[in-house]
């Protein structure tokens, strides 16, 4: 069983980090439930273990979290559902690869629930979305925006953080930063593409895409 865990009110990123590790710790020492957490953040950045100093444009602009998770520059806020998730890798397989691709398609598999087609891209960890009413970049390949993030950690292959899902953020406060490090793409949003769903509505989506991904009843 998964413990599902959803707060209406934005929660402190530090006292997010805090509740992460010891539960990761607790699945690990004391055989706890692993556990799902929905949540938003106030507006705040991230700087995972590959972040790059070039990368944060606007320093001043919200509070920067130095996180030892995978992955560079990311920002979390209102609107945004972050899914973080601290399950045993160690009963659920040893393969970081396949759990990242999981989580990928935990996000694809919400966003099917609306209609919205989520792809991933070869060396660009994330959900995709195309964009034929943008114009082509430069090299003239299609337009494509990127509408959730993933950074994980294992800690005695017991994860934690997880994925950040575009729901209806303000956009604009991407551009302090270059989310991911991935330069020459855009950031979206489920309401950016016209879906106006609420978070109640994205979080049942979310309980059912993991219940099919990862075979866990919440």
């Amino acid at each position: 069983m998964v413990e599902w865990r959803i707060s209406d009110e934005p929660v402190p990123y530090q006292e997010a980090l805090e509740f992460m590790e010891a539960r990761a710790a607790a699945i690990r020492d004391r055989g706890a439930p692993e556990c799902v957490w929905l949540l938003e953040h106030p507006p705040l950045y991230t700087a995972g273990t590959s972040a790059r100093p070039e990368d944060l444009i606007a320093p001043d602009r919200f509070p920067v979290h130095q996180v030892r998770r995978g992955g560079q520059y990311t920002y979390h806020g209102p609107g945004q559902r972050v899914a973080y998730a601290m399950l045993d890798l160690d009963r659920r397989g040893r393969d970081v690869r396949r759990f990242v691709w999981s989580l990928e398609e935990w996000l694809i598999r919400t966003l099917a629930a609306f209609n919205v087609v989520g792809e991933r891209r070869e060396g660009r960890v994330g959900v995709w979305v195309r964009r034929p009413d943008k114009a082509p970049g430069p090299d003239g390949a299609p337009a494509e925006d990127k509408i959730a993030a993933i950074g994980v950690r294992l800690r005695r292959w017991v994860s934690y953080h997880g994925a950040a899902l575009n729901v209806d953020p303000d956009l604009s406060h991407f551009e302090g930063i270059v989310p991911c490090g991935i330069r020459g793409h855009g950031v979206t949003s489920l309401w950016d593409l016209g879906v106006c769903v609420g978070m109640a509505e994205v979080d049942m989506a979310l309980r059912d895409a993991f219940a099919q991904v990862f075979g866990a009843e919440a």
